[in-house]
């Protein structure tokens, strides 16, 4: 197969300008091997603003723009995704889906239809487990379980789906990567300039927190453990939180967002407290923070820890058994803390603030981990090997 020029649909759930973890590897692998194969993007958007049609670092994209709060707009969202499918799998060899949803229904009928086979990307966990989708009924079932391959992003995923009694030779781990060069350390100058141009605080320590504003993202769990600490002046610190908290957004909660501005507000510190919205920028609040946390209560493997552990900070995150425990070993290149102890995240993030040598020394460690195993010229390679092995087993 390495003598045929590869063509390639993938499907995700947003892309460039819009942020999803499907988006941003299909971004980064689609340029990692446009020498080596010719790569197309269908996606869904909440953003009506945004072309239906467009170039992306010279890869096709085109959107399906649906408000997943109107059953109509579903409807619609449908029958317009059923037409692009329909043009665009003529022209290609095979189709690589970010993850499960109600669309990988149509998206299986039509590849059947025309003899397209489906490499099915599990990332998220619970929505992409096997007794979630099962419980969705008999056609969602259908669609997951008939895809010519899997990659899983994690051994909690991997286990999920061998469980299930599914083949174990479908599936192949894939973990996600970085672009270790633009998630870097930043030198202290450089976190100084980032810091004045983003309008952020030079006085004190900075804690981040990357992620959509949800209960099963925690941020209220980390505000809880974050506020105790500013009680003592030596702990006192900046809470930054990037996330959407737009109910438009799949899964945000604008509540949540709201309840810690008020909480902040109460306690006196809501001048330590700042929301910033999504943005494709960043690297430049990975590289000018002193700190991460990630208190998530269910993961896949999430980019944003990666993105954290390439810039070298020191990381605290919550122990999440076949995700982050995977990347993370306890004490050496980050901390990991039981899943809804604030306390424990309160002590890890204390820590780091006061023994500075002790959390550069893990973000150090953290960055080689990075370096040696989450790549994207790994991450692109494998999905290549995968798309090769499909295609020649067919």
């Amino acid at each position: 197969m390495t003598a045929v020029r590869l063509r390639i649909l993938m499907v995700t759930g947003a892309y460039f300008p819009e942020i999803s973890a499907g988006g941003l590897q299909s971004r980064a692998v689609a340029r990692e091997i446009a020498r080596r194969a010719d790569v197309r993007v269908l996606t869904t958007s909440t953003d009506p603003s945004l072309a239906a049609h467009e170039t992306i670092d010279g890869t096709p994209v085109s959107r399906i723009y649906v408000d997943v709060k109107s059953r109509a707009s579903r409807v619609r969202a449908t029958v317009r995704m059923l037409f692009e499918l329909l043009r665009i799998i003529p022209v290609v060899d095979l189709i690589h889906v970010q993850g499960f949803s109600s669309k990988n229904i149509l998206l299986a009928l039509v590849a059947k239809m025309c003899r397209r086979p489906i490499v099915l990307h599990l990332q998220t966990a619970m929505h992409d487990e096997p007794p979630v989708i099962a419980a969705q009924g008999r056609l969602a079932w259908w669609a997951f379980a008939t895809a010519d391959h899997y990659l899983s992003v994690s051994p909690g995923l991997t286990e999920h789906y061998l469980a299930a009694g599914l083949p174990s030779n479908r599936i192949r781990q894939a973990p996600n990567g970085v672009d270790a060069e633009r998630f870097r350390p930043a030198s202290p100058d450089e976190r100084v300039a980032l810091r004045t141009a983003l309008g952020l605080p030079l006085a004190r320590p900075l804690i981040l927190f990357v992620g959509v504003m949800s209960t099963d993202k925690q941020p209220h769990l980390l505000f809880d453990a974050w506020l105790g600490l500013q009680r003592d002046p030596a702990l006192a610190s900046t809470l930054v939180l990037v996330g959407a908290t737009s109910p438009r957004q799949f899964e945000a909660d604008a509540g949540l967002a709201a309840d810690i501005r008020r909480r902040a507000d109460e306690a006196g510190v809501g001048d330590r407290v700042i929301f910033v919205p999504p943005t494709n920028q960043i690297q430049d609040y990975f590289r000018a923070a002193d700190v991460y946390a990630m208190p998530s209560s269910r993961e896949g493997l999430p980019i944003a820890l990666l993105e954290a552990m390439a810039c070298g900070l020191p990381c605290v995150a919550s122990r999440l058994p076949g995700a982050t425990d995977v990347m993370i070993e306890d004490g050496v290149n980050g901390r990991l803390v039981a899943p809804r102890e604030a306390a424990g995240f309160a002590s890890a993030l204390g820590a780091a603030i006061t023994n500075p040598a002790e959390a550069a020394r893990m973000g150090a460690a953290a960055r080689r981990t990075v370096e040696e195993r989450y790549t994207m010229k790994r991450v692109a390679d494998t999905w290549l090997a995968t798309y090769e092995h499909v295609l020649t087993a067919r």
